[in-house]
């Protein structure tokens, strides 16, 4: 498989759990996939007969954890990296990493109505609750294309999904 195919793969399965885990808890079907090409958001689905676009984005915290967390064959360089990158706090990094993928995606424009952002947590250092302790932290862009921002806690989605953003979705996270 290549890198292409590999990424799409990751954002088929990021989706499909989202609008699972989405259904589970809000009671609203969301259905039939399909994958877009890049002036469009990732996925396209339909959210209570609606169409909804989805952006899919994975949070690793670095290039060289992204490597390990897929299975590649690290260079030294790279296992040099690792190896100091434990050495920053988790929540730092968790913080830096989350606010940094949520600015890049801010500045796409996408040609659809609506679209809604979600992220799956791929570092397995982190957790649904570390996010929640930090999320007054997050830096979130004045101006952005996305209806909803939404994170899958692990790549599993086992600790479930938490709303990012708007700050009426947030407080049922918080509250």
């Amino acid at each position: 498989m290549n890198g292409s195919e590999e990424k799409i793969k990751l954002e088929h399965e990021a989706a499909r759990l989202f609008m699972r885990l989405y259904e589970q808890r809000f009671g609203i079907a969301m259905r039939h996939i399909w994958h877009n090409e890049p002036a469009r958001p990732d996925v396209s689905c339909y959210y209570d007969q609606q169409k909804l676009d989805l952006e899919i984005a994975h949070l690793y915290g670095s290039e060289a954890e992204a490597m390990h967390i897929l299975g590649r064959e690290l260079s030294t360089n790279t296992h040099k990296e690792l190896m100091a990158l434990l050495r920053t706090p988790a929540q730092h990094r968790l913080l830096t990493a989350l606010n940094r993928l949520i600015s890049n995606k801010a500045e796409k424009n996408y040609h659809t109505e609506r679209v809604w952002l979600v992220i799956r947590n791929a570092n397995p250092l982190w957790t649904r609750r570390d996010i929640l302790q930090h999320y007054k932290q997050l830096h979130m862009p004045k101006f952005h294309p996305f209806e909803q921002i939404w994170l899958i806690g692990d790549m599993q989605g086992q600790s479930g999904i938490m709303a990012l953003y708007p700050a009426s979705l947030t407080a049922l996270e918080l509250g």
